[in-house]
């Protein structure tokens, strides 16, 4: 008995044959269609403001930032601790979802805002990571979105401490301790 082969690959569509786009290029995709989001945000508003897109630490980053240092409003977009910008990066996920079908990791950042604050709870991780190290049982922080948590949890762990989140919602705050020898 013999088999016939069929080659399947003679009937499928370009598009079936093509390769599929790397992570690179679906964070770059993730990256534009949320640049596309924001600029028309930024239009209604008429909020002037120009969007910078990368893509680094796994993941799409956009930042807007504004040249002219003295005409900038983009303050009104950060919103009191940062909470109008948290708002606005779950909306340009929310976009990127709604075309892509996929969740977006993608980080939002607004005239350099999550730069400082990154720096400022450096500060305070080593200023609590100094405290533990002589002798303290622990050191809570006041509550802080994901975001800024993980920075904590880095610094943490970095000088060889165990930091953990506790509590939840909105009152989520990052507890660290001496590591257990």
């Amino acid at each position: 008995m013999t088999e016939e082969k069929i080659d399947e690959t003679s009937e499928q569509t370009p598009e079936e044959t093509s390769t599929k786009p790397s992570r690179a290029e679906l964070l770059e995709e993730e990256g534009e269609i949320a640049a596309d989001y924001l600029e028309e945000l930024l239009d209604l508003a008429d909020i002037d403001g120009d969007i910078d897109i990368d893509v680094a630490d796994g993941r799409a980053q956009l930042s807007i930032v504004c040249e002219d240092e003295e005409d900038t409003n983009l303050g009104t977009l950060v919103g009191k601790d940062g909470r109008t910008l948290g708002a606005l990066q779950e909306l340009s996920r929310l976009a990127v979802q709604t075309q892509t079908g996929q969740r977006s990791w993608l980080m939002l950042d607004i005239d350099g805002f999550r730069n400082s604050r990154r720096e400022e709870l450096i500060k305070k991780a080593k200023r609590a990571i100094d405290e533990v190290k002589e002798g303290a049982a622990g050191f809570a922080f006041n509550p802080m979105n994901s975001f800024e948590r993980k920075i904590i949890h880095d610094q943490a762990a970095r000088a060889g401490l165990v930091s953990e989140s506790e509590g939840e919602g909105d009152g989520r705050h990052v507890v660290i301790r001496p590591a257990d020898d």
